[in-house]
């Protein structure tokens, strides 16, 4: 009987044994397990903080790029309207100084008028007297045409309505000059190839 105890004893000592193995190796098999999912819970969190980080450095490069952007814009903006204004200026005191250049250029033409009129009551000789007007007629005329003002030919001319303007028609004495510029009551001038002033003609019909 003693026996038989004693081995029964033995046996459930050794059945307690295996069972906490079996308990441990079950643990470590569950650890085990486990340990994966934890490893790529940390992998799946890791990367979420790494791209919030990277999120918030990309917004600050943004934010500081428009800030250099917008900080560019003003500048070129003030620049602009300053160019503007200094243009603008410049023209006007283009227009003042070109007209300043034509008033001085007529000055000798107005001094010949005034020294021919001086003179006008005391002369006696008429022929002096007309070619006096004659010489500041063609000095007046090399004046314009410096200044790029032509006269319009327009007498004996086909009729141009690009030149010409008619302000009455007549029969014409011959039949060559039909529809032809038979008198100009008023000549038209050219400044640079562009009409400034239309000639005013006789056409005939």
């Amino acid at each position: 009987m003693v026996k038989k105890s004693s081995k029964k004893a033995v046996d459930t000592e050794e059945k307690k044994v295996a069972d906490q193995t079996v308990n441990q190796e079950e643990a470590v098999e569950t650890k085990e397990k486990d340990a994966p999912q934890e490893e790529e819970t940390l992998q799946e969190e890791q990367p979420k903080a790494e791209e919030e980080a990277t999120g918030d450095e990309k917004i600050k490069e943004i934010n500081i790029k428009l800030s250099d952007i917008n900080d560019k814009y003003l500048r070129l903006s003030a620049e602009y309207d300053n160019y503007r204004k200094r243009t603008l200026r410049e023209k006007m005191d283009l227009t003042k100084s070109a007209g300043e250049t034509i008033l001085l250029s007529l000055l000798p033409v107005i001094d010949d008028f005034d020294r021919a009129l001086a003179h006008l009551d005391e002369a006696k000789d008429i022929e002096a007297v007309k070619e006096g007007i004659k010489l500041i007629y063609n000095k007046f005329q090399d004046f314009l045409s410096q200044q790029g003002i032509k006269e319009i030919d327009a007498k004996e001319k086909e009729f141009d309505t690009d030149l010409h303007e008619a302000i009455t028609k007549i029969p014409a004495p011959a039949d060559e000059l039909k529809g032809k510029v038979i008198d100009c009551v008023e000549k038209g001038y050219l400044l640079n190839e562009k009409v400034i002033r239309f000639s005013k003609v006789v056409i005939g019909e």
